[in-house]
């Protein structure tokens, strides 16, 4: 449970009794010993899956390394846990972003990549988005040299209801700069994904 959810707090209580009032949509008894607790639940559960809109994922990039011998070759994070909510059905997707980038004199941390992709993605999205937001915050805020975000992901909106093509993986791009510009660079990045799954 985050700090922030009160039981008792009147608009938190309005929530609680919207998810009643689905449960009763469904068909349920909202007031049956499993249930019971259930609004309070999916009210501290949103807010964990949504904690995106409580923070900047630009910030994490703004701490940089400059020492670094002059790197100026691909960095790439790959195989990013992708757990997001899409926003047409509330229901999850779920897969893996590859983000690299080519530096300009100046690298970020690791994990500040990962943060990134996790402060978007703890939305309710598209996928298409999702890739462009990632993409845009490293852009922006690193300019780089290049940048290049990939996103495969798997959307239980399309696997578990409507056509339930449970196999089916969507992929979304977004290229800038050298990773656009310079096919070598380009395949490069296909290579290095490649072998991060070997």
């Amino acid at each position: 449970m985050l700090d922030d959810f009160d039981i008792s707090d009147p608009y938190h209580q309005q929530c609680m009794a919207y998810v009643r009032g689905l449960l009763e949509f469904i068909g349920e008894d909202p007031e049956r010993e499993g249930l019971k607790e259930t609004p309070a639940r999916v009210l501290a559960a949103m807010q964990e899956h949504f904690a995106g809109y409580r923070e900047d994922p630009r910030e994490h990039l703004e701490k940089t390394f400059e020492e670094v011998e002059g790197y100026d070759e691909v960095v790439l994070v790959s195989d990013i846990d992708v757990h997001s909510h899409c926003e047409h059905h509330l229901v999850p997707f779920v897969g893996k972003a590859h983000v690299a980038y080519i530096p300009d004199g100046r690298v970020v941390g690791l994990s500040k990549l990962a943060r990134v992709v996790e402060g978007y993605a703890k939305r309710l999205q598209v996928q298409e988005k999702l890739t462009m937001q990632i993409a845009n915050a490293v852009e922006e805020v690193l300019k780089p040299r290049g940048v290049a975000v990939i996103v495969q992901c798997q959307h239980f909106c399309m696997c578990h209801r409507g056509i339930r093509k449970p196999n089916s993986w969507t992929t979304t791009s977004k290229l800038t700069g050298a990773f656009m510009r310079n096919p070598s660079s380009r395949l490069e990045l296909f290579q290095l994904i490649d072998m991060s799954k070997r």
